[in-house]
């Protein structure tokens, strides 16, 4: 689970932060660069294919590997052969269009794996260790971004951008190997699952004069794409269940808009690229995973509940951190090491207790499809808003950039308290 997390997260930082401060660097407006963020959504829409992986068995590929592990290796190929071109290219001499194209493949493959990887997280051990997979999941994840984040950039600043991604691509075949090593879990089934599946019983037999291929088709849809939906709707009732993705949907609102634009901060502010990738690159990652761990503890101690509003809290109060640090406007080292610590702390530490979540909502019958649609939930809505994020710094400037993106947090404080209080009605 510790090498899977390293290679769920190497990708995203390289078609995200660190590809950023490459075309910042390559002169690229950052109108333009807040535009390419958009790449991004594809992981928030994966929900739309995550069907096919949880069901579609790959020729070839699935006698000898399993389905889990055959969807993974595909998309770990697809990440290396993406990350291998984009190597090659240059974003100021007319190449910018199949950078955006190549890093459009690399999501799409990062996001592929992220299905397979966390289907495979789920079945691969019972209920009780998933708290330590997750935590050597992010831990994992963790690591990669120091990789993809301050490795990239520290080699980048020596020997060039096309150094840089040529080793982070050797870097994509910890991914590689790992699946090849590992065992494929065994399938698990639920009674409840079987009613679901009585539906597909029932579509067949109302549409037994449609030919074999359409009546084929159509039950796969139904088994693949509506049964997991009618389950989660089923289990939490549709009052909760609503209310339930539209905190998901707000709880990271904050992030990603933020999030790609801190690095041409950074360079505006005057940082070059080794200070970047030493203190927010290395350092930070260094201070998220220490926010994972404190998350932990703090599901532990305190509930997954309170420990998602405490993340929300400390996300709200790093986010004004970095606008007073955005009205200084000094490159001050130990300013920008305090401002990613409190930073970095608050996402690690909602990072973890939205993974316990998240985790804690999907159906072992359902697993890729399911966890999908939830992680694809939180991240969409910071995913549309983060395109944007260029136009409103030139518009406004960093100081009440950073003010705004403070404000995104504060829909999820308000729907949790709510979903708290219906949690707590449903209970009795």
């Amino acid at each position: 689970m510790l090498f899977l997390g390293f290679s769920a997260g190497l990708p995203f930082l390289l078609v995200f932060s660190t590809l950023s401060a490459w075309l910042r660097g390559a002169g690229i407006e950052r109108a333009t660069i807040g535009m390419l963020s958009w790449v991004g959504i594809v992981y928030s829409i994966k929900v739309f294919w995550a069907p096919v992986v949880d069901r579609l068995q790959l020729p070839l590929l699935y006698r000898t590997l399993g389905r889990r592990r055959s969807w993974m290796l595909v998309a770990q190929i697809g990440i290396a052969i993406g990350l291998f071109n984009m190597s090659h290219l240059n974003p100021a001499q007319g190449h910018l269009a199949i950078v955006a194209a190549l890093a459009l493949l690399v999501a799409f493959s990062s996001a592929t794996q992220d299905i397979a990887v966390d289907a495979w997280r789920i079945e691969a051990v019972p209920q009780p260790m998933q708290g330590v997979m997750a935590a050597a999941y992010q831990l994992g994840y963790r690591v990669a971004l120091i990789v993809a984040g301050a490795g990239a950039l520290w080699i980048a600043a020596d020997h060039g951008w096309r150094a840089s991604y040529l080793t982070m691509t050797a870097f994509a075949c910890v991914g590689i190997v790992t699946t090849l090593l590992i065992p494929e879990p065994e399938p698990r089934s639920t009674g409840a699952t079987l009613l679901q599946e009585q539906r597909v019983v029932a579509w067949l037999e109302g549409k037994a004069h449609w030919p074999q291929f359409a009546r084929d088709l159509g039950a796969w849809f139904v088994g693949a794409v509506v049964c997991p939906f009618l389950d989660f709707f089923a289990r939490y009732g549709s009052g909760l269940a609503i209310l339930t993705l539209a905190f998901i949907g707000s709880y990271r609102l904050a992030d990603f808009p933020m999030g790609v634009m801190t690095n041409p901060f950074y360079i505006d502010l005057g940082f070059t690229l080794k200070e970047i990738a030493a203190i927010a690159k290395g350092f930070g990652v260094v201070m998220t995973i220490v926010g994972a761990v404190l998350g932990g503890m703090a599901v532990a101690r305190l509930g997954t509940v309170r420990s998602l509003a405490l993340g929300s809290v400390l996300i709200v109060i790093a986010n004004i951190v970095f606008a007073v640090f955005a009205y200084l406007n000094e490159p001050s080292i130990p300013g920008l090491a305090i401002a990613i610590s409190i930073d970095n702390v608050a996402m690690g530490m909602a990072g973890t207790a939205l993974i316990a979540f998240l985790s804690g909502l999907t159906s072992a019958s359902y697993t890729a499809t399911q966890y999908a649609l939830f992680s694809s939930m939180y991240a969409l809505p910071g995913k549309l808003l983060m395109g944007t994020s260029g136009f409103v710094v030139d518009r406004i400037g960093y100081p009440w950039f950073f003010c705004y993106t403070a404000t995104l947090a504060l829909p999820a404080l308000v729907l949790l308290f709510f979903l708290a209080r219906k949690m707590r009605q449903e209970a009795r």
